[in-house]
């Protein structure tokens, strides 16, 4: 992973799981990191690993993303201290589990916030001076729900389907200028995601947050345009375009519901 040696990264949501282990994977590769997140005392044990174990320069920045003013102030903080953004990872994200009509609107339009309009701002905030250089990449973490409808984390399946178009049509735009665009979609991962949405575990096969992070830094540094991190999960993909899509939302559904509904 040392396609951006001596470069700066910014990674969002760098606190935990698929964050913090992009974060590792490009520091191994000598890449110096921005982390930013809302938990300042994890920040700071990860930029402290990361500087001593792999010897790059590490900076933290505090950030919320459901404050709309999120992705500007991070990226005054690059400005201000002078770094040229090479490469940016669109990680934060959260998603909520139930129901819809019984779900909190706040949250779950503070879902959209984080999932989609960050996604789409700080994009477009640290996208043209790449272009302009004609060198950079972004990682846009999607997730395997993107490609269908799922009940019971509708919100959150639709937002994620929202960056892996988002993704791809920009990946599509920017190639000619040299600057690389991919949506990173995994599985079911070993990590925080699950507790704070609350989703039930299924059968499915998890991947370490690890083995994710380490497929999206390849996919991207090949220029892939988007990548499913697991061959579970692309045999999935291709038995859903043999199926109709409400069969595929019925199948979910049958999956996800709550065992007070079954």
């Amino acid at each position: 992973m040392d396609n951006w040696r001596g470069k700066w990264a910014v990674v969002t949501g760098a606190s935990a799981g698929i964050g913090s282990e992009l974060a590792r994977e490009l520091a191994e590769g000598g890449s110096h990191l921005v982390l930013t997140a809302r938990r300042e005392d994890r920040l700071e044990k990860l930029a402290a690993e990361l500087r001593e174990k792999s010897g790059v320069q590490v900076r933290t920045f505090v950030a919320d993303l459901q404050d709309p003013d999120g992705p500007r102030r991070i990226h005054s903080f690059t400005e201000e201290n002078g770094l040229t953004i090479d490469v940016l990872i669109n990680n934060a994200g959260f998603g909520m589990y139930g129901e819809q009509h019984t779900l909190p609107i706040d949250q779950q339009l503070a879902m959209v916030q984080v999932n989609c309009s960050a996604v789409v701002h700080l994009t477009q905030l640290y996208l043209p001076a790449m272009v302009e250089r004609r060198r950079g990449a972004i990682l846009i973490v999607s997730s395997g729900a993107a490609f269908q409808p799922v009940p019971y984390v509708s919100t959150y399946a639709a937002t994620k389907g929202f960056d892996l178009l988002f993704a791809e049509g920009i990946a599509e735009e920017v190639e000619r200028y040299g600057v690389k665009v991919c949506a990173l979609c995994p599985g079911p991962t070993e990590s925080e995601f699950n507790q704070v949405a609350g989703t039930p575990r299924t059968g499915a096969p998890r991947q370490t947050a690890e083995a994710v992070a380490r497929v999206g830094l390849q996919a991207l540094a090949d220029g892939k345009h988007s990548v499913l991190t697991s061959f579970f999960n692309q045999m999935q993909l291709e038995l859903q375009r043999l199926a109709p899509r409400r069969f595929v939302a019925k199948m979910a559904a049958k999956m996800y519901r709550p065992k007070d509904l079954r």
